[in-house]
């Protein structure tokens, strides 16, 4: 260790030198980038052998600093959002495909089997609305509701809630448990009113409705579903990567997929507040809705699936992940 801090100190304090610089030329940028690596291989090597902690936190700062240092010329521009939509986003989601894939098949068979269940049973629906509220929500309400508000405000009203629910299958994908109690209360509310609306005669009604915008949007809740289980899987079983390393590098997918679910859910908003509701015949919303998920999941396993054979994973890019010891193979 005193020998590799003889060797190696000088070479540690000139990029630290060249971090707190405001303006670096071309040859300076290059040798910032080279010593990062080479101190980013000296961090790893000390985890590995001779965690000293003192070295540890002085080699972390001063590649903390280089990453930031390095990184600020770089802005978030039109460029790096293309990618984002191009490459990451769809990568995300096709490398994560049987994930969400698997949970949007037994969700709706769970959904469909519960509706049938409960129009067969209706004795439990008795016991949670009144004769008198299951007619006014039959005759007036279920329908009311997608035009009782205007357009713009409506759109924004769905897409937040929307947008919450994405969150909560994400942020508490690393427990497990509770992406499941979110995704049971969301097909069991599907089912009980689809099941009250069958059961009344007005079943036409109910799929009119709520496939235009429904298709898309709870493929989106599939997907945000998928993701926070994937997320609590990534501990469970890491693989060959640590738990710390498998969570963070999922987390960081995780997040990237909850900012393109944003955009998803924002055009099954537009979709549920300006065609749901709309004079178009039912054919006609109908197939505007399979269009957009038809288009979804084009975009998904075209784009997608060429990004993840070039090499995208749906993670940040290397220069933004924390440095991490090498694992042991």
């Amino acid at each position: 260790m005193d020998a590799l801090i003889s060797r190696r100190q000088g070479a540690w304090d000139r990029l630290a030198s060249l971090s707190k610089r405001r303006r670096l030329s071309g040859a300076e940028v290059d040798e910032l980038l080279d010593e990062y690596g080479r101190t980013a291989t000296d961090l790893s090597l000390v985890r590995s052998t001779a965690p000293d902690p003192a070295l540890v936190t002085y080699l972390s700062l001063v590649l903390t600093r280089a990453r930031v240092r390095s990184s600020s010329s770089r802005t978030l521009g039109w460029s790096s959002l293309g990618r984002f939509f191009v490459e990451d986003f769809p990568a995300a989601l096709y490398r994560m495909r049987w994930w969400w894939g698997t949970t949007a098949v037994v969700s709706v068979l769970i959904g469909l089997a519960l509706g049938a269940w409960l129009v067969q049973n209706p004795v439990l629906e008795n016991t949670l609305l009144s004769t008198a509220e299951i007619q006014q929500l039959v005759d007036a309400d279920f329908e009311n509701y997608y035009s009782e508000s205007p357009a713009s405000s409506f759109a924004a009203q769905v897409w937040v809630n929307n947008a919450w629910v994405a969150a909560q299958c994400i942020a508490l994908g690393v427990l497990g448990l509770p992406v499941l109690y979110v995704l049971w209360q969301n097909i069991s509310s599907v089912a009980v009113v689809g099941s009250l609306m069958h059961a009344e005669g007005r079943g036409s009604l109910f799929w009119g409705l709520i496939t235009p915008h429904g298709l898309l949007e709870l493929t989106a809740i599939f997907v945000a579903a998928g993701v926070g289980l994937r997320l609590c899987w990534s501990w469970v079983d890491p693989g060959p990567r640590t738990r710390l390393s498998s969570l963070a590098q999922e987390g960081r997918t995780a997040a990237g997929v909850s900012m393109g679910l944003v955009v998803v859910l924002l055009i099954s908003g537009v979709i549920e507040a300006f065609v749901t509701p709309s004079s178009l015949p039912t054919w006609a919303r109908v197939t505007i809705g399979v269009v957009a998920l038809g288009l979804f999941l084009l975009y998904v396993f075209t784009l997608g699936r060429g990004a993840v054979r070039a090499g995208r994973t749906g993670d940040v890019d290397e220069t933004m992940r924390p440095t991490e010891a090498p694992t042991a193979t």
